[in-house]
């Protein structure tokens, strides 16, 4: 884990828990800058989860990674898409980021050599987070696209009979995303890695802050005092017609306030109350963050 537990930390963490009525269906992980690297605390951190579409953050990685080493050419689509991508959490621009990094379209079916040339492609998504070599990555995928309902031909193929293949992210795999971005060594020049930070952040005070589709109000952002600044993507799944992809809300968040060292929190919650849920984020995001400034 790339983070350490402290013993201040890790009472926190206890305390936060203790006011969850339901622990064992959150996923959570808090961080901050410590003396020699990030501190924190992880519930349930290394525990695979289907991610919804936290996902995206790491498109938007892949695909300013693949521009910046001439592997996507740069066009203004692709600039709209990936600011869709995580502003709206749209699927459609997700899925045509996805056919531009790992030259792939989807759907119909495919068979033998044409098939497997297609899976191998699109697990491009997947090995550039394996070469990172973070051990977070373990059990995570990213490889299938974005869907708003079941999927069909190779979609549904490649996702797997009993959808072992769907996609996974372990709580601490976007909490080192978020690290590595501002704090670490992501294997992105300052200029690109500038661009990723401008694209991911949030004006909780803007225009946009209410409406759900932005995914503030109703997330870790939405309770949050008027003097932070935000960056963060969130993830939230009602019913889709596959119980492994039902009823999920997320979200990864970096919060900044004058006089504070800088907070990472990545909640995870499954279950259909939490996923109709207003105020379990909100209430989650504030507490979090008020208990952190007595540390």
């Amino acid at each position: 884990m790339f983070l350490t537990v402290t013993p201040a930390w890790q009472a926190l963490g206890e305390a936060v828990l203790a006011d969850v009525a339901a622990p064992d269906r959150v996923a959570l992980v808090m961080l901050q800058a410590g003396d020699a690297g990030p501190v924190g605390f992880a519930h349930r951190g290394m525990e695979p989860i289907y991610p919804c579409s936290l996902v995206k953050s790491f498109h938007l990685i892949h695909a300013l990674s693949a521009v910046e080493e001439g592997r996507v050419a740069a066009h203004g689509e692709l600039d709209r898409a990936m600011r869709d991508m995580i502003r709206w959490s749209s699927n459609t621009a997700t899925n045509y980021v996805i056919d531009l990094v790992t030259g792939t379209t989807g759907d119909t079916l495919l068979e033998g050599a044409e098939y497997l040339d297609w899976v191998s492609k699109r697990e491009r998504l997947n090995r550039l987070f394996w070469r990172m070599g973070w051990p977070e990555w373990d059990g995570c995928r990213i490889a299938q696209k974005l869907m708003d309902d079941t999927r069909y031909g190779r979609e549904a193929r490649f996702a797997g009979a009993e959808g072992e293949n769907l996609n996974r992210l372990t709580p601490l795999a976007p909490a080192r995303l978020l690290w590595e971005l501002f704090d670490g060594d992501l294997p992105l020049s300052a200029p690109v890695r500038s661009r990723a930070q401008a694209i991911l952040s949030r004006d909780p005070d803007g225009p946009d802050a209410g409406d759900p589709n932005y995914q503030v109000s109703e997330y870790l952002g939405g309770d949050l005092p008027g003097d932070v600044q935000i960056w963060s993507k969130a993830g939230h799944n009602l019913w889709t017609g596959d119980a492994q992809t039902s009823w999920f809300k997320h979200d990864m968040i970096r919060i900044a306030a004058p006089g504070r060292t800088p907070l990472i929190v990545v909640a995870m919650t499954e279950g259909e109350d939490l996923a109709k849920d207003t105020t379990f984020l909100p209430q989650l995001g504030r507490q979090i963050w008020d208990r952190a400034a007595r540390l």
